[in-house]
C-alpha cells in the first residue's frame, strides 16, 4: 500500500504544478482545475515519492509538483508496474496508460541539473472512477495485467 505525500495542480500547461492538498478527480478528465486534464490517455501523472528523494539526494532542490506530476506518492515504483494496473484511492479508480514521456523541450530542472526524472519515472493514468483525493490517503495496486 502506497501513501499520497502531495496532489498537484496546475491552472496553465508548462509550469510546475503547485501542491493544493486534495483534488477532485473527474471520470475521464482527470483533477479538476488541472490544466493536464482532459479526454486522453494522460489525464493524471504520478511519480514515486523515492524517485523524487534520490533526485534530490544530488542536489536538485525540489519539492512536489517540480516535475509536472499530479500525485506523489511513497511506496511504489510505478514505472516496474505494466500498462493496464488498476490504482484504487478511496473512491478513485485509476488505470495505468502509459510510464514515460518524451520531453519536448528541457525543463528548469534539466536545465539545472542536466537530468530530468518524469521521461522515465513517471506514469500517466486515466480516471474511470471519480472522488477526492487528499495527502495521508492510501493507495493500493488492484489488479496488474
Amino acid at each position: 500500500m502506497g501513501k499520497v505525500i502531495a496532489v498537484c495542480t496546475s491552472e496553465r500547461r508548462g509550469i510546475q504544478k503547485k501542491d493544493v492538498q486534495s483534488g477532485y478527480f473527474s471520470v475521464d478528465w482527470g483533477i479538476d482545475g488541472d490544466a493536464h486534464a482532459g479526454h486522453w490517455h494522460r489525464q493524471v501523472s504520478l511519480l514515486s515519492a523515492d524517485k523524487i528523494a534520490a533526485f534530490n539526494e544530488k542536489g536538485a532542490g525540489v519539492v512536489p509538483g517540480a516535475f509536472g506530476e499530479n500525485l506523489v506518492v511513497d511506496g511504489f515504483d510505478f514505472r516496474a508496474l505494466p500498462v493496464g494496473t488498476l490504482l484504487r484511492c478511496g473512491d478513485v479508480l485509476l488505470e495505468m496508460t502509459q510510464i514515460g514521456k518524451e520531453c519536448h523541450s528541457h525543463c528548469e530542472i534539466f536545465k539545472k541539473m542536466g537530468d530530468c526524472i518524469m521521461p522515465r519515472e513517471g506514469v500517466f493514468t486515466k480516471v474511470l472512477h471519480g472522488g477526492v483525493i487528499k495527502e495521508g490517503d492510501n493507495l493500493e495496486i488492484l489488479e496488474e495485467v
